[in-house]
């Protein structure tokens, strides 16, 4: 029997004109009039990979002496690697002949040489192929363009100006999630009570889903591209793409993180504002502490208390004292996994609720008075000293960089006239002004990030004070309770002397 095998990748034929029928049709022409033929025909399968689907079935049959004569159109068909080719070669030509349409050879050692050489020139045109089209791909997002359609909720991908636009159905979505999660109002309790609230209003996911997954939620709080930065050259995904044609999990190439600096970052227009982000991620790091599972009992500090001394978190629980039930706040770990036992601190949990409490209150009546005073101060709108020293950070290192550039050029018109240890002398002292003013640019800028972080910090303390205002503390449940501590505080550390510290969000 004659076996006809042919291939191409999707990209191969819009570019090199490998197309199937043609490829079947010369091979055909080569074979004559002999009509025991059999066609393997692997459509859209890369040549990189030895998994396919039709190979693999035509190295069976060869093995098993069904096949007496196998024809292909060009060897780079067989593979685009040479070691692969040169193994899928051998093993026809040892129970059938192998016969090329586009490059017949002999079976001599120039033949094989030259044979060789031509696999190597294939595997070499695939990896410069490979290489212009990522380094295109790079070079397309550092102008500031999206290179794919990502699929990312909120934004819909516009292909003629390579950008992400905002797409408001799903942008009121992604809002709606990051206000529920970061006021509440009682209306969800964690990620999973978002992904529930999501599928009771009958909203659908980006593939038209009516079931939410937390991870998905939670995802959605994690996505920095809502902010309006969009990072590409984010992932290596060299050699996923043959993970489909291996069966076994192992052998599968793992998707992995790339250095952040090698991350290409494009604007796109914000959905959530980067102070909002940023006191989610805060929140996130504590939302398994603070929305674990149920209790039997309801504590009005559960998942904010931390031992001061040992760092043990510290749970409610209903301690027998003799034979009397007390409900209290330990850090003792009775479960075989703990990693730390707890030095044994316990509170009771009437006791610090109450001071707790009382503090919040104490804090919410202070912050009444500060929003009077303020109410008749006039806000000053000018630039605050950090900022104006930033900016003149800035026109400095302009500088710098321009008398350098004058220094370089002055010496490359005049260097039969000049001193050059001179002049390399005075761009070396610009180099090390220019390093010490970008380390205390650096240094500013993280200031102005931190009194920027303290101002927002200050509006959650608005909010929730504005909220607070609006209801009877005497009347409020303990749920309403928690939720207004949870919103203004991190945690609350208690030390076996009885010290108390609040941590602000």
């Amino acid at each position: 029997m004659i076996a006809i095998y042919v291939r191409v990748s999707t990209d191969e034929q819009a570019k090199s004109g490998y197309s199937l029928q043609d490829q079947i049709r010369q091979c055909r022409n080569k074979a004559g009039n002999d009509e025991a033929i059999q066609e393997f025909v692997d459509d859209g399968y890369s040549g990189e990979f030895l998994e396919r689907p039709a190979l693999s079935k035509l190295r069976e049959n060869v093995r098993e002496g069904l096949v007496d004569k196998v024809i292909v159109y060009d060897p780079d068909r067989l593979s685009r690697k040479l070691a692969n080719q040169l193994v899928i070669t051998e093993e026809i030509e040892k129970r059938a002949e192998l016969i090329f349409v586009n490059g017949e050879y002999a079976k001599t050692p120039e033949g094989i040489m030259f044979y060789q050489m031509r696999g190597a020139f294939s595997e070499f045109e695939k990896a410069k192929i490979t290489e212009r089209m990522s380094n295109g791909r790079r070079a397309k997002a550092r102008k500031g363009k999206v290179v794919k359609d990502s699929k990312v909720y909120g934004y819909k991908y516009n292909k003629e100006t390579a950008e992400l636009e905002i797409h408001e159905p799903e942008a009121e979505v992604v809002r709606l999630v990051f206000d529920l999660f970061t006021n509440p109002q009682g209306r969800v309790k964690g990620i999973n009570g978002i992904a529930k609230y999501l599928m009771d209003k009958g909203i659908p996911t980006k593939k038209g889903k009516g079931t939410w997954h937390r991870q998905v939620v939670r995802q959605f709080l994690l996505n920095e591209t809502y902010t309006g930065v969009f990072y590409q050259n984010k992932w290596n995904t060299e050699g996923m793409l043959g993970n489909k044609y291996k069966k076994d999990k192992d052998e599968k190439v793992q998707m992995t993180k790339r250095p952040r600096d090698e991350w290409i970052a494009v604007d796109v227009p914000p959905i959530i504002d980067k102070e909002t982000f940023d006191y989610a991620q805060k929140l996130l790091k504590e939302s398994r502490r603070r929305w674990a599972g149920n209790s039997k009992n309801i504590y009005l500090l559960s998942g904010l208390v931390r031992c001061g001394e040992c760092g043990n978190t510290m749970t409610g629980r209903n301690a027998k004292n003799w034979d009397t039930y007390v409900f209290e706040y330990s850090d003792v770990k009775n479960t075989a996994g703990a990693k730390h036992k707890g030095c044994g601190n316990r509170v009771k949990c009437e006791i610090l609720d109450d001071a707790v409490w009382e503090q919040f209150v104490n804090l919410m009546t202070t912050k009444a008075h500060a929003l009077t005073e303020a109410a008749v101060t006039t806000e000053d709108k000018s630039k605050t000293f950090e900022e104006s020293e930033l900016d003149r950070i800035d026109g400095e290192l302009g500088r710098i960089k321009s008398g350098r550039k004058r220094l370089l050029d002055f010496m490359v018109k005049n260097g039969d006239l000049i001193d050059e240890a001179d002049i390399r002398n005075q761009l070396k002292e610009l180099k090390d002004k220019e390093e010490q003013l970008s380390k205390l640019k650096d240094e500013t800028a993280a200031l102005i990030e931190d009194m920027q972080h303290e101002s927002f910090n200050e509006e959650i303390m608005k909010e929730t004070f504005e909220e607070f205002m609006q209801e009877d503390a005497s009347e409020m449940s303990v749920e309403r309770k928690q939720e207004l501590l949870r919103k203004a505080l991190r945690e609350v550390r208690v030390y076996p002397s009885g010290k108390v510290e609040f941590i602000r969000m």
